[in-house]
């Protein structure tokens, strides 16, 4: 098993991007290379960013990746405001991304805080 498949975070982040794709299909065929194309990649970059990081050889390098997972995380949920604030997305569903990347976030926040700890 690669480093990365150990990690629960990146296990989360996996199903938060399946989440993204799926509900991200239903977008108006317009947006397949605006808002559709960046929550998807955002939502990818978050697991790609920690499995990038659980990768390398230093713990600063690790925590490096895992700030940028953050951000990607941040992105996620900036774009998915705007899809919710143009109609795309129920506010339910809206809510339901939000505790995810909240999950997501106070994973990433610890494993950061336990790395830094070594």
């Amino acid at each position: 098993m690669r480093p990365h498949q150990k990690l629960d975070l990146w296990r989360r982040a996996i199903e938060f991007v399946v989440s993204v794709y799926k509900t991200t299909e239903r977008f108006p065929k317009e947006e397949k290379f605006g808002l559709t194309s960046q929550v998807r990649r955002a939502a990818v970059s978050i697991a790609a960013n920690i499995a990038e990081g659980a990768a390398r050889t230093s713990t600063k390098e690790f925590l490096q990746f895992l700030s940028i997972s953050q951000g990607s995380a941040s992105e996620a949920d900036t774009e998915l405001v705007i899809a919710r604030e143009l109609g795309y997305l129920t506010t339910n569903e809206y809510e339901h991304f939000g505790r995810d990347l909240d999950d997501i976030g106070r994973m990433i926040t610890r494993l950061s805080q336990s790395l830094r700890r070594r």
